[in-house]
């Protein structure tokens, strides 16, 4: 069972994504308060596996909340969205220690997978998410490198080139016959075999080796 900890100011909309999370058998939900600093005690208190943060507020607290969470509570992962796919918001997150985004277009099924992909200690961002990370970076491709293509399989140097061509998880697994599943599964283990960090580095190694066009 999977406890996920709902911190959103907007009762109304937390109460949504409750019914969300609610509907599957594998995972529990809980309210957060509103007060950030009653939050790591409530964390601890009801052993909350990931917390789902909607980013209404925008000041600085709210990113000092999840750096002070990630780095108390070393298993915790944060999964964060906001109204609006910010840079800004989405930077300042990852940098406190987020290890997933997800689009404000995102859907149910994807939420739960991001919740699924967090508990088992991967990272997920929506492909939206992914590509307005990558517009930031692409400045800095021509850093240099001891890693290599050669520790990736056939099948996984086809996925990042897919992946790389801005086709979703969707397109690629019913492009190469995998499920959705699958192609996650390749991609986290193509960043483990890298030792890579987030899925922006994933595709800067990609265009560095020649795997990726621009």
């Amino acid at each position: 069972m999977i406890t996920v900890g709902i911190l959103d100011p907007h009762r109304l909309s937390a109460l949504g994504i409750a019914q969300l999370i609610g509907q599957h058998d594998d995972l529990s939900v809980i309210l957060l308060p509103n007060e950030l600093r009653d939050v790591p005690e409530a964390v601890k208190r009801d052993n909350v596996n990931v917390v789902y943060i909607n980013l209404h507020q925008t000041d600085n607290a709210v990113f000092a909340l999840i750096k002070q969470l990630t780095q108390r509570f070393e298993r915790l992962r944060i999964l964060v969205t906001s109204p609006a796919d910010s840079e800004t918001l989405i930077t300042k997150s990852i940098r406190a220690g987020a290890k997933g985004y997800i689009s404000s277009h995102a859907d149910a099924d994807e939420l739960y997978r991001a919740l699924l992909t967090l508990r088992a200690g991967h990272e997920h961002y929506s492909d939206q998410i992914s590509n307005i990370i990558l517009g930031r970076y692409l400045n800095n491709i021509n850093e240099s490198t001891t890693l290599t293509a050669d520790a990736l399989s056939a099948r996984q140097i086809q996925i990042l080139r897919l992946w790389g061509q801005n086709k979703t998880n969707k397109e690629i697994a019913e492009q190469l016959y995998l499920s959705i599943r699958t192609v996650e599964s390749h991609k986290n283990h193509i960043m483990q075999k890298l030792n890579l960090k987030t899925t922006v580095d994933m595709i800067k190694f990609g265009i560095r080796n020649g795997l990726i066009e621009l």
